[in-house]
């Protein structure tokens, strides 16, 4: 078994010294900078995870892989902040707000190019059945990112319509990074299964807890403004949850206009208050418990040691722990 501290230093070291084409810099240096962001790097951090449940070192091209994992993740932030107008990310300009639109976009283009170069380096026994998962988690995130963009004109979004979109958008990619690491590890069928159902609703639990921060966070800590969703009247979990308990309160605080400071202020009051009043902080925290529960219960099924089902938990608490 691979030990948690060689995992944290093994995926520094790839993103600190990962590299890319040089020229032109007008395509390149906007990667670099997303790269550069940084942010938690959970998807290589947990393919690496799942790897070591099974080897004693890293190999048979586990490490290009969990670098695939991450450059795809930033090529979808990267036409995700586009389409969400967002001009912050982990506490920086945005790469469409530092260059431009089209920038943006053709960086994004060339990340997810890249992402399958280093997936081509892991070990060909693996590789058919790692690119199977990989296409799979590719179109399910492009799947949910458009049922994401439906639900801004959408009068009402039921929860497991969310649900099932937040399972595409971003439950699907931790997922496969659990098995993909479990796959190229050589993990049996089932328990490589049984790794893709814990990240799937660790990955639930760390949407909802992402939507929840948006809110409620710290903008130090959360790397974002807060209230961006409440301005976008984007569909999250919080916002669905009060519909569900007093929709005409909550259309009406949505509908206040947000467009100068004073008024995106004083939106983002009347939001933030009737959340409160409603108690959908207190729902939002039971759902996150819920579904690391379920993630939890999946690595029981896993008939691991004590030791390595330790680390899961661990992995578990760091994403689903951050709403207390």
């Amino acid at each position: 078994m691979i030990s948690e501290s060689t995992i944290e230093s093994t995926v520094k070291a790839l993103f600190d010294n990962i590299s890319f084409t040089d020229e032109p810099a007008g395509l390149y240096d906007p990667l670099r900078y997303m790269m550069a962001i940084g942010g938690k790097r959970i998807r290589p951090r947990l393919a690496l995870t799942t790897f070591s449940l099974y080897r004693d070192e890293f190999g048979d091209g586990i490490l290009d892989a969990a670098e695939a994992l991450e450059v795809f993740h930033s090529f979808t932030l990267i036409h995700d902040d586009i389409m969400d107008n967002a001009s912050k990310r982990r506490g920086v300009d945005t790469v469409w707000k530092k260059w431009d639109n089209n920038t943006a976009i053709l960086c994004g283009d060339v990340m997810n190019i890249d992402s399958y170069r280093r997936l081509a380096k892991v070990n060909p026994k693996a590789l058919p059945k790692v690119l199977e998962l990989f296409n799979a988690m590719a179109a399910g995130v492009c799947e949910g990112q458009q049922y994401d963009m439906e639900f801004e004109n959408a009068s009402r979004v039921s929860m497991e319509e969310y649900i099932r979109m937040i399972g595409l958008k971003t439950s699907c990619l931790i997922a496969c990074a659990a098995q993909i690491g479990a796959v190229i590890g050589g993990a049996s069928e089932k328990d490589s299964e049984l790794l893709y159902k814990f990240g799937y609703d660790l990955g639930l639990a760390f949407q909802i807890t992402d939507d929840y921060l948006d809110t409620f966070g710290d903008e130090k800590v959360f790397g974002k403004a807060i209230g961006g969703d409440i301005l976008q009247d984007k569909k999250t979990w919080l916002l669905i949850k009060a519909m569900e308990l007093d929709h005409e309160a909550v259309s009406q605080a949505i509908a206040l206009p947000g467009g100068n400071q004073e008024q995106a202020a004083a939106k983002i009051e009347a939001v933030t208050a009737l959340y409160r009043k409603l108690g959908v902080q207190e729902h939002a925290k039971e759902a996150i418990r819920a579904y690391q529960a379920s993630a939890e219960a999946y690595v029981a099924e896993l008939g691991l040691s004590r030791l390595k089902s330790e680390i899961l938990l661990r992995y578990a608490a760091s994403l689903a722990g951050r709403v207390k």
